[in-house]
């Protein structure tokens, strides 16, 4: 199974937070599936940290190690990923959700994710969304 990792499901992941569901983290410790995780999220972190709104431990500069040592890979931004995300609807307005659920529904990757606001975009998709 392929999946995308949504930004906060990461940072649960890898702090080892209680707030991440036992079935997210089973899908992600499941060394089955292809993890992947958009370059949106990693933007968005990278913007966060700069600002001091997040802090991650040993820095943004780790996030990579954190990547490699769990075997998630980056999923870039195509130009189909930006013609997807142009026709969704505003059922979210953050830029970086719509990257990433059009993302999902360009590569038919399913989302895991605690945000139900993704739910109206997968409903007439081939994917959905997991916690």
């Amino acid at each position: 199974m392929r999946v995308l990792i949504d930004t906060h499901v990461f940072l649960w992941f890898i702090t080892n937070s209680k707030e991440l569901s036992s079935a997210a983290k089973g899908l992600i410790e499941n060394q089955q599936n292809r993890l992947l995780i958009s370059i949106a999220s990693l933007w968005e972190l990278s913007i966060k940290t700069a600002q001091g709104k997040l802090v991650i431990e040993g820095g943004f500069e780790n996030v990579l190690n954190d990547l490699n040592m769990n075997s998630i890979e980056i999923l870039p931004i195509i130009f189909p990923h930006t013609l997807k995300q142009n026709q969704l609807p505003f059922h979210h307005t953050d830029p970086f959700d719509r990257m990433i659920a059009a993302q999902a529904i360009f590569q038919g990757f399913d989302l895991i994710s605690v945000d139900a606001a993704f739910d109206p975009y997968f409903v007439d998709a081939a994917v959905k969304r997991l916690w």
